[in-house]
């Protein structure tokens, strides 16, 4: 008996509990079946996790992060550009219910781990018809329930899972695993704007959307036969408890108030670049091109600060990216009326505002240190979940920026003078309120000591 209850804590631990899982030969007896679990952190198969949650984030995210392109094509193309209302919403929905939901796709994968085999294959019927749907639509409306709801859905049936076996791979050097995994939206966003662009150009919409639906299934199918978790999955269908004792502290809504800002603006530039790029008389090809700069800076960015993450505390990280995106969008965008600037700006603001998420490793350690039972799985969904509530908002926020902008037209210079001058102030303002949490917890840090 008190093997059977050996393995079954073992093979449900969380995988913060370093002490029992960066051991790289660790053994669990059961009766007598012996399972020998490989190390953590390094090894071929760590890195083929890995290197599987990354590709996953260039098709799933990297798409997601590319509407601004298909964003362009609509307000300029029928049957969408007669009726503008709304079309932001579309983009936003499928980055904000992906984030929103995550609380709830995580939390099911811990209580019911053995539903995550399921649910990597459920996610391609969701991919591949969200998509071809997409392109028999004319109305808004059917583009937010098609490429917005539906993407989102089957977006989280793929990556929860694998996000859930990165956590057990990677234990010491989690801000780095997560830093490249997240890097994967970079390359995604580098690639997939000129795929887009170039297939609008040659094919329209309809034969772009089926095409890249259709690739999408085709490339994650052979890619979900090798990603495997790291711990014996429990045969007992059982549910297993979930420790939420995070949720009384205030340190964790101190993070994830600050995170829920920068939500709300970190998703208009990417957005509305390519038409902003447009209205200052550049093509469409090089408006796409700003889609592109943003997101390779962003590789770097999450990359160096995935590293960090495992060195330095986490609020001296995210204020710093917090100043310095606000600095770019402020000082540079908003002054930006032509193609070099606009792209100096892309640069900045893709490397310090696109690892912004990867201070998410950071802030888990900081709150499982108050509650050490906290899982890091359930930790960053929440945390998910606070961006995509920003996201959620940022579409018809977007949009009522945009129209208070116009009445500004000719009452400033530069950007500020136009109809995206109120979405600039505003995205600065909440890249810069999302680094303030270093001021927060030093208030914290004190009210503990007093």
């Amino acid at each position: 008996m008190s093997n059977t209850v050996e393995l079954t804590e073992l093979s449900v631990a969380p995988a913060q509990d370093e002490e029992r899982l960066t051991a790289t030969s660790s053994t669990v007896a059961a009766g007598n079946v012996t399972a020998s679990l490989p190390p953590a952190d390094e090894g071929y198969q760590a890195w083929l996790v890995l290197a599987g949650c990354f590709i996953i984030n260039v098709l799933i995210w990297g798409f997601a992060f590319s509407f601004g392109v298909l964003q362009e094509y609509y307000t300029s193309h029928e049957p969408f550009s007669s009726q503008p209302q709304g079309l932001a919403t579309v983009g936003t929905t499928a980055t904000g219910l992906m984030y929103l939901t995550m609380p709830l796709y995580l939390s099911a994968l811990q209580r019911w781990p053995f539903l995550k085999i399921y649910s990597v294959w459920a996610s391609l019927p969701f991919l591949g018809a969200s998509l071809i749907g997409a392109s028999f639509a004319t109305t808004v409306p059917q583009l937010v329930a098609t490429q917005g709801v539906l993407f989102s859905l089957g977006g989280n049936l793929v990556f929860a899972p694998t996000l859930t076996y990165l956590d057990e791979w990677f234990i010491r050097r989690k801000g780095l695993a997560i830093g490249i995994m997240w890097a994967g939206d970079g390359v995604g966003g580098v690639v997939l704007p000129l795929v887009l662009q170039a297939l609008l150009s040659r094919y329209g919409l309809q034969i772009t959307l089926r095409a890249v639906g259709c690739a999408m299934v085709l490339l994650l199918a052979p890619l979900l036969v090798f990603l495997k978790p790291r711990l014996p999955i429990p045969a007992s269908s059982a549910a297993r408890p979930i420790d939420i004792s995070f949720l009384r502290s205030p340190l964790f809504y101190i993070f994830q108030v600050f995170n829920i800002v920068q939500g709300t603006g970190y998703f208009l530039p990417s957005n509305y670049l390519p038409m902003y790029a447009k209205s200052i008389g550049l093509p469409s090809e090089l408006g796409s091109l700003t889609l592109v700069l943003v997101n390779v800076a962003s590789v770097l960015g999450c990359v160096l600060t995935g590293a960090l993450m495992d060195r330095v505390d986490v609020s001296a990280v995210s204020f710093a990216t917090g100043a310095a995106a606000a600095g770019a969008v402020l000082a540079v965008w908003g002054v930006a009326t032509s193609m070099a600037p606009l792209y100096i700006f892309c640069l900045l603001y893709g490397f310090t505002a696109g690892s912004y998420s990867t201070t998410w490793a950071g802030m888990i350690k900081a709150v499982q240190r108050e509650c050490p039972g906290a899982d890091t799985n359930v930790v960053f969904s929440f945390l998910a979940a606070g961006r995509g509530l920003g996201a959620v908002l940022s579409g018809p926020l977007s949009e009522a920026l945009i129209s208070s902008g116009q009445s500004m037209q000719g009452k400033a210079r530069f950007a500020y003078g136009g109809e995206y001058g109120t979405l600039v102030i505003f995205s600065g303002c909440t890249a810069l309120v999302g680094g303030l949490s270093w001021f927060a917890r030093g208030i914290r840090s004190r009210s503990h000591t007093s």
